[in-house]
């Protein structure tokens, strides 16, 4: 309906849109703006927005050194409410601040809206340290009162060949079966139970002790593994509660924490017996590989037949070289024996009178007995003189 035109002019109301040159379509008295126009308008309008500090504690912090920024979410610990934040890479690394999840920062910065995806984020100038967030500075205090306790200490061996394992995990599919795949793959024989539990919010520490304790006391489980994919700070903060990581502890079958990612390091993986950096490195620590195992049986069976064959030439050469000693034996003894006498013989007739004769000396007797000395005879005496070859008279003079 057109306006009279002696009637007063209506007062316009401007909006945000009205102040940019921003294009829009006309539909009779409806002025409608199109998804870009209208996030290019709005984009537009925040850049005029000044810049400011804004306190909050940093999660989900993501760099990767082939990105040109680095991406975080800033948290209101008391309310929850959240707001990203983008920083140039260059900029966050020449800071060397080394955030980590739960620090709370204070950031410089303005707001901008990312006009293709409409999303709405702080633009960060500059970053400060403000110290250690709450939960951060909660969970030191708990992780140096339960090490002083000992509660971190105690680490069992995992059976080589579990009768059955024990899986608590969330009700996330993807975490699960991938998880039990590649258990089946590495040894099909494999018995899984599995016992499904709240893995974030208020009721999951309390969820998966009770899973925990039902797991552990069923028959033939031993061994356990916790298991849960990657979360934000907060979404694993219960494998941090003081109630999960005492009853870990306490438990008696051995435990695998396969919570997070390789960075992620909640109090529960430091209580468990064993901790895995993914799902699919718990399973390899929980069962072996059945293919290597045939494949080190085989070996293992072929060395055996080597060593029996080794050991039968062996003991066939012995033989018979225990059968050639004793064939020779008799000769050689008698060899020996001849010797001995003979070498007995020699010494026999070195010894012997007759031998010093047969060297040119003679016995000399004077009335049948030997004469020692020149005195024992007189001039004119009869003595007999013994040679090696005969003997003969004499008169001394």
């Amino acid at each position: 309906m057109k306006r009279d035109a002696q009637s007063p002019p209506r007062r316009r109301r401007r909006g945000i849109l009205d102040d940019v040159k921003v294009e829009a379509t006309q539909y009779g008295d409806k002025k409608v703006y199109s998804v870009g126009s209208f996030n290019r308008g709005v984009a537009d309008w925040l850049r005029r927005l000044p810049t400011v500090w804004v306190e909050g504690e940093v999660t989900e912090l993501r760099r990767n050194p082939r990105w040109q920024s680095v991406f975080f979410t800033l948290k209101d610990p008391n309310d929850g409410a959240c707001l990203g934040v983008t920083i140039g890479r260059v900029r966050f690394d020449a800071l060397r601040l080394d955030l980590t999840d739960g620090e709370r920062v204070h950031v410089f910065g303005r707001p901008e809206l990312f006009e293709a995806r409409g999303d709405f984020r702080l633009r960060a100038l500059s970053l400060e340290r403000f110290g250690l967030g709450d939960h951060l500075a909660a969970l030191e205090r708990l992780k140096k009162k339960l090490a002083v306790e000992g509660l971190f200490e105690r680490k069992r061996p995992l059976p080589f060949l579990p009768r059955r394992i024990g899986l608590v995990t969330g009700n996330d599919a993807a975490a699960k079966q991938d998880l039990i795949a590649t258990i089946t793959a590495r040894f099909p024989a494999a018995r899984v139970l599995v016992r499904e539990a709240y893995v974030q919010g208020p009721l999951a520490a309390a969820s998966m002790i009770e899973a925990l304790q039902d797991v552990s006391s069923a028959a033939e489980v031993d061994v356990i593994v916790l298991s849960r994919g990657g979360g934000s700070f907060e979404d694993l903060l219960p494998f941090s509660d003081e109630r999960l990581v005492r009853a870990i502890a306490a438990c008696e079958v051995p435990v695998v924490s396969a919570v997070g990612h390789e960075q992620d390091t909640p109090l529960c993986d430091l209580a468990a017996d064993a901790r895995a950096s993914t799902p699919t490195a718990a399973a390899r620590l929980v069962v072996p590989d059945a293919a290597e195992l045939l494949e080190r049986l085989e070996r293992s069976r072929a060395g055996l037949a080597r060593g029996a064959r080794n050991v039968l030439e062996r003991r066939s050469g012995r033989l018979v070289q225990a059968h050639e000693r004793l064939r020779r034996a008799p000769a050689l003894a008698v060899e020996r024996k001849r010797a001995r006498v003979e070498h007995a013989a020699g010494r026999l007739r070195a010894l012997s009178p007759r031998a010093t004769l047969e060297r040119g000396y003679a016995i000399v007797r004077a009335r049948d007995e030997i004469v020692r000395s020149a005195t024992a005879v007189a001039s004119g005496d009869e003595i007999d003189v013994q040679v090696a070859d005969g003997q003969f008279g004499a008169r001394v003079e």
